[in-house]
């Protein structure tokens, strides 16, 4: 039996964009992202092919233009295996209830992600004395408490499986969140990364309107675990990865992708973490 769903009382739509809002990029033939005002959710599958996957659930209040963009891509009436939930942050499920009310589909996510997704505890608040720029000090209004999916979020498998994805597994890569995760396919060495690294300076309210690629650390603002974040994107690095799609930012692939880790893992301290702050 379904419980049923709530939103934290916080929820709101929030009026932030970037020029990329409401595009959509074909990756791969298999591989789809769309920006939602300031963030990127991922569509994994063949256009027009009914066997596809959703990663991630973008901004408070954008389920419908994320049915748009799913039926644009795939067919009408087309709804995916299910979803798989990188963190729970609310730009990363900011529609997931509405989505999962119409698609009627299974959610995944990491098991240490589930107080967070199940009403039972809140993230850490953000942090807007972090250096960067305007987003990070707007962060103390952004939606903070917890939603609740109830009985409608699984575990993923703690094999590194994924159910509903064949040829793809999952990587914990903690630090942003404790259970955050990354996807990557070994065939062709693609990575999905969530937020464990992004392309765009996301403190910077300019940089993210005019979204100017830039490797990045993880968001400043709700980071908590410094040292996990770097030994993620250390693991991150090590995989070697043809093609990265980000939460952030646009795609990197090839020498760009593997000099920018490089230089992420280099120099980690200085372009990554802030220079003061509460979790640094």
């Amino acid at each position: 039996m379904e419980t049923e769903m709530n939103y934290g009382e916080d929820y709101a739509f929030l009026p932030v964009t970037s020029l990329q809002s409401r595009k959509g990029h074909e990756v791969l033939s298999d591989i789809y992202y769309h920006t939602i005002q300031i963030v990127n959710i991922c569509m994994i599958g063949k256009k027009d092919d009914n066997n596809w996957v959703l990663v991630d659930a973008g901004m408070p209040s954008s389920a419908d233009e994320i049915i748009i963009a799913a039926e644009k891509r795939f067919g009408p009436n087309s709804r995916p295996n299910g979803i798989i939930l990188t963190h729970g942050h609310f730009d990363h499920v900011g529609a997931i209830i509405e989505l999962i009310n119409f698609w009627k589909v299974p959610v995944y996510a990491h098991e240490l992600e589930m107080p967070y997704l199940t009403g039972k505890q809140s993230y850490s608040p953000p942090d807007p004395s972090v250096n960067g720029g305007l987003l990070a000090k707007l962060s103390m209004f952004y939606p903070n408490s917890p939603i609740d999916l109830g009985n409608n979020i699984e575990q993923l498998p703690s094999n590194g499986a994924i159910p509903i994805l064949p040829g793809w597994r999952w990587i914990h890569t903690p630090g942003h969140t404790a259970g955050h995760i990354s996807l990557f396919r070994d065939s062709d060495r693609v990575l999905i990364a969530g937020d464990a690294f992004v392309t765009v300076k996301q403190e910077s309210i300019y940089k993210v309107f005019v979204q100017e690629k830039e490797i990045s650390g993880p968001p400043r603002y709700f980071t908590t675990d410094w040292d996990s974040a770097k030994q993620s994107v250390i693991n991150l690095h090590g995989l070697h990865p043809t093609i990265a799609v980000t939460g952030h930012g646009v795609p990197m692939e090839g020498n760009e992708l593997t000099d920018s880790l490089e230089k992420l893992v280099e120099q980690f301290d200085q372009i990554a973490m802030p220079s003061s702050g509460k979790y640094d």
